[in-house]
């Protein structure tokens, strides 16, 4: 009978690896929902090296099909998100971090933290929207933009969008790091 230390493998290796990556997504995005919380911007130098190296560590661990598997999940939730960035509703930073968590996690994964992103992002605009009692006016852009889709289609709306100052906002890097945070808590199959 052989004593000693040996190396994982099968099953219980690639659960170690799908936890080490799932840990390096929990802490990109929590580095940018902080950056975003603080600075409500996502720095290019966080999510332009996260997105090459949740590529790269995918390839490496999984070989090209770990590697395609990280371009399909980066890919899958920019194209997703892409539209509300060009109507300018989401920042390119949100956008991008959306993209390099997607890297990390998969096509899998990342889809189901962007639809608990969505999730939070709700129910924080919700909670802001009471804070600031805003619910009327609210209420009012929402039938302008749906108003507007249906005259003149899907064009950014001149003053209801992310650049106008006095327009409510809230930080999506938060809401997508209290996402990541809760689906790997969770413990959600593949996590």
């Amino acid at each position: 009978m052989e004593r000693g230390w040996r190396a994982p493998t099968g099953k219980v290796c690639r659960e170690l690896r799908n936890q080490a990556i799932s840990v390096c997504a929990v802490l990109i995005a929590s580095l940018a929902g902080f950056l975003d919380w603080r600075a409500r911007r996502i720095p290019n130098w966080l999510t332009v090296p996260a997105l090459i190296a949740g590529v790269a560590t995918n390839a490496f661990v999984s070989g090209i099909e770990g590697g395609l598997r990280s371009l399909e999940g980066a890919g899958a939730v920019m194209i997703v998100l892409l539209p509300v960035v060009l109507l300018r509703g989401l920042g390119g930073g949100d956008w991008k971090l959306m993209g390099a968590l997607g890297a990390w996690l998969g096509p899998t994964r990342i889809i189901i933290v962007l639809l608990v992103t969505i999730l939070v992002s709700g129910l924080l605009a919700v909670i802001q929207i009471i804070r600031k009692k805003r619910f009327v006016q609210t209420v009012r852009n929402m039938w302008e933009l749906l108003r507007g889709f249906f005259i003149f289609g899907l064009q950014p709306h001149p003053e209801i969008n992310l650049d106008n100052p006095a327009a409510l906002s809230l930080p999506f890097g938060v809401a997508a790091a209290l996402a990541t945070v809760g689906c790997f808590c969770a413990g959600l199959p593949g996590w």
